[in-house]
């Protein structure tokens, strides 16, 4: 990976603290930030805070805080946050095996494990590539199971010409380095439905409803509240993960060259599975509307022998990677999970394809294409 962060975005925070007097916490930066990210992914409301696990985990407690307890199936080749913020606020995951062509959730496994308990589905779209189909969508309109979308590795990819982490409910990005905008740390929870908005703003602020951008709903709780300070009355057991200014301007410059960086992203990727072999290395994934963040290398078939060639070379060579792909492979593997689930990890054989045939590596927007043929000559090799 690069660094994403460029000399024009240091400019900026530079300009910004050369104000007099600037405001460092949350204010008005922010504010325009959450707007102009509205208008670039198409949704109402955005709410910036300082983590995509954060992210998460506001989105977790408002689902929380709207449906009940319940299920939430997630999918086992993910970030950890995803299903570690369902732990945190109580709910039971439940999980689904891959779709090898996109990394992402099999849809039909999904469908399969929906229960009278299930509060929502939360999906992940992996390092750029689109995870549902508009099939799937109707199943889950004609069952009315919320869908939340996770974002982090896949800003502006599209599905039928339209961004992702606009078809759910609620939808979460991730502003870390290298990822395709860069705040240096940061997310954004994404929703076009207004009291979802308002428990997220609240959430990521303590609780606190004079966070809420609604007077009649801070005016209901003062009413209801006779006894309690109207600038502080906390509606939920919540968090302070609010950002800062200064994130806020890196976000927005950042903003201005997006889509042109994506573009860039997506053309290395296209290279880089055309000039693999596909009788060593699965290259049929789902490239339509894609948004890419990281190579991904798969091996076709299973092989220790390959894959452990594979490491070596990767090595000696000085390439960067992580096995596994996102999130270092099948989560139910991880030791925060085999504690609670000790039976479920051997029964996803896809992601396990994936966790012990496959990596990430780096992809960014300056990447010289003759590393990328270098790279594929290097593989092929093998």
């Amino acid at each position: 990976m690069s660094n994403n962060i460029t000399r024009a975005d240091l400019d900026a925070v530079i300009g910004f603290l050369q104000q007099t007097d600037p405001i460092l916490t949350q204010s008005r930066e922010v504010e325009a930030f959450e707007r102009e990210w509205s208008e670039w992914l198409g949704v109402k409301h955005s709410v910036f805070v300082n983590s995509g696990s954060s992210a998460n985990l506001v989105t977790m407690a408002a689902i929380l805080h709207t449906f009940g307890g319940g299920e939430i199936i997630v999918p086992t080749l993910s970030w950890v946050s995803d299903i570690a913020s369902v732990l945190h606020c109580g709910l039971k995951p439940v999980f689904v095996d891959i779709d090898p062509r996109t990394l992402g959730m099999d849809l039909d496994q999904v469908i399969e494990k929906i229960t009278p308990d299930t509060r929502a589905v939360f999906i992940t779209h992996i390092l750029g590539y689109n995870a549902l189909t508009e099939g799937f969508l109707q199943d889950l309109h004609a069952l009315d199971i919320p869908l939340i979308e996770d974002v982090c590795e896949s800003h502006g990819a599209t599905m039928n010409g339209r961004k992702l982490g606009t078809f759910g409910l609620v939808s979460n990005f991730s502003f870390y380095y290298a990822h395709h905008l860069s705040t240096i740390e940061g997310g954004m929870v994404c929703t076009n439905d207004d009291a979802l908005y308002e428990k997220a703003r609240m959430l990521r602020s303590h609780g606190m409803t004079r966070e809420s951008k609604s007077a009649a709903l801070k005016q209901d709780y003062v009413d209801s509240c006779p006894d309690l300070n109207p600038n502080f009355i906390f509606a939920y057991p919540a968090w302070n993960v609010r950002s800062t200014e200064i994130n806020a301007v890196l976000g927005r410059s950042q903003l201005k060259r997006l889509d042109a960086n994506n573009a860039k992203r997506t053309a290395n990727l296209m290279a880089f599975l055309e000039k693999l072999d596909p009788k060593k290395y699965f290259t049929d994934f789902e490239t339509e509307g894609s948004s890419n963040y990281a190579f991904t290398l798969v091996l076709r078939e299973p092989s220790r022998e390959l894959w452990e060639r594979v490491e070596k070379a990767l090595h000696e060579h000085r390439i960067e990677f992580r096995r596994g792909t996102s999130g270092g492979g099948n989560q139910l593997r991880q030791p925060y999970l085999r504690r609670l689930f000790p039976d479920e990890f051997g029964k996803y054989p896809k992601v396990d394809h994936v966790h012990f045939h496959g990596a990430y590596i780096g992809n960014y927007p300056d990447l010289d294409p003759r590393r990328v043929d270098e790279l594929c000559r290097l593989l092929n090799s093998l």
